[in-house]
């Protein structure tokens, strides 16, 4: 397989203070070194921090977290084909893992680093830099980055050899892992950035160094972390934080964080919505069957549903008009966008399904209730809700305003899961026939009893919920519409 990096190279990447070959320790080797020859033409074809997913020839890299000590696995690592593996210093002077040993057992390099972590992230900008031919995009926002990212990849694929983040391989560890994807004839990099805590953003910036750099919205998603939306926007601004003055910076124009965003960006504003886009024409809602639109004076039918779909559409196109995507290949692409998974996913089996449990906000929770509720529907609404994680000191309110907003929907009846809904217990009160529950077979065995034929069922909860699990349930064999 094509080597993505030497072992020297990957150390002068990432400051590496030490080498371990055949179980003796070594300085960082200079190109006189006898060894560095070996080294030069030593590397490795894909990095992973999973023991379990490593391939012949890759580079593992031994992360701590705070149950699971990746160093370890270096051994299953090795097992598995590893040629080397990135690890702390602190690690090599641990006798219990023995990790010159297994240097020497199994033949194999280690990089010794002050922080593995931070070494990844610094060897994927390194790797990242080499492809001086790749525009490079960087999405983020509170909600709808994969989506757009997705919608965006179908869109600039038509036209450019696109490569992106793998589902949503947008953290710290993931991003990084994403851009060792990349290869000589890729023309458009586009990856996601998310983020759980202070500081992440303006580290994935600093990977991706992007040309581009787009924004979906401010929202609450991870507050609990953050503390505010404040906080949050001023997050997500630092995607922009290593423009140089010829980059863009992509803003939502309906967003109440625009201003803030757009103010002492070092590189082009470009605001962003359906009135920036002169080939826009009308929209028609389809409901479960997604969104018509005219593009060009051409109708085009967008299969995922709901506005807040529609709205990552708006994004994406908006992004390919910037990279001077032609008219057909946008019509193409739009049309070719299927569902991802837990995410406006509309299932017809027994029930009408709509699975949108991959992740649930204060918002994104409106925005399923009111799709649900605007719908022409004859049969029955039931809404199974979950709780919304990482809201923090937030949450309880948030709760209970989300059990006064089913208080107000269309729902026959709400079955809620999750310690958090007890919150939305004062705020449904007794106008809607509701029921809870932190039991998964209990919400599953009620579900059952309560469904029949014609029904339409919400899913709605954070992934901690999984809620996913009851669509055998609620659905046996199925068709995606």
């Amino acid at each position: 397989m094509e080597k993505l990096m030497s072992f020297s190279g990957l150390g002068d990447a990432v400051g590496a203070r030490m080498f371990t070959w055949e179980g003796k320790q070594l300085p960082v080797l200079q190109s006189a070194d006898p060894q560095s020859a070996v080294l030069q033409s030593a590397g490795f074809s894909s990095v992973s921090i999973d023991s379990r997913d490593v391939l012949p020839g890759a580079l593992f890299v031994a992360l701590r977290g705070s149950t699971l000590d990746g160093h370890r696995f270096v051994e299953a690592a090795f097992k598995a084909g590893a040629s080397g593996a990135l690890v702390a210093l602190s690690a090599l002077d641990d006798e219990s893992l023995d990790l010159s040993g297994l240097c020497r057992k199994w033949n194999r390099v280690l990089v010794g680093v002050d922080d593995t972590l931070k070494a990844l992230q610094k060897a994927a900008a390194v790797y990242l830099k080499q492809f001086s031919g790749l525009t490079r995009v960087g999405i983020t926002g509170s909600a709808g980055k994969t989506s757009t990212k997705e919608i965006a990849a179908a869109i600039i694929g038509q036209e450019k050899s696109v490569v992106m983040n793998k589902g949503n391989y947008n953290s710290e560890t993931g991003l990084p892992l994403s851009v060792f994807n990349v290869r000589s004839h890729h023309e458009v990099g586009i990856f996601e950035a998310g983020m759980n805590n202070p500081g992440e953003i303006a580290d994935l910036a600093k990977i991706l160094d992007p040309h581009i750099a787009l924004i979906t919205n401010i929202g609450t998603a991870h507050v609990g972390n953050m503390g505010s939306r404040d906080a949050i926007a001023r997050e997500k601004k630092q995607i922009f934080s290593c423009f140089s003055g010829n980059n863009t910076a992509m803003i939502p124009m309906e967003d109440d964080y625009k201003h803030f965003l757009g103010s002492d960006v070092h590189g082009r504003v470009v605001y962003y919505g359906a009135s920036s886009l002169s080939a826009l024409g009308d929209v028609k809602d389809l409901g479960l069957t997604g969104t018509e639109m005219i593009w060009d004076g051409k109708a085009v039918k967008f299969k995922l549903p709901g506005k807040f779909n529609y709205a990552n559409a708006i994004a994406a196109s908006a992004l390919a008009v910037e990279l001077s995507i032609g008219a057909d290949s946008v019509q193409k692409g739009i049309e070719s966008v299927k569902p991802l998974f837990g995410r406006g996913e509309i299932f017809k089996g027994r029930v009408t399904l709509i699975r949108d449990c991959y992740n649930s906000n204060p918002e994104s929770a409106e925005q399923a209730l009111d799709f649900c509720d605007n719908l022409e529907w004859p049969g029955r609404r039931i809404y199974v809700i979950g709780s919304m994680l990482e809201l923090g000191a937030l949450s309880e309110k948030a709760h209970a305003d989300l059990g006064s907003r089913l208080a107000s929907s269309c729902a026959e009846m709400v079955f809620l899961y999750g310690e958090e809904m007890k919150a939305a217990l004062s705020g449904i009160g007794e106008t809607t026939t509701h029921f809870f529950t932190q039991d998964k077979d209990e919400l599953s065995h009620e579900i059952d009893k309560y469904v029949k034929k014609g029904d339409l069922v919400l899913l709605k909860g954070s992934r901690g919920c999984a809620l996913e699990s009851l669509t055998e349930m609620l659905l046996g064999d199925a068709d995606v519409l």
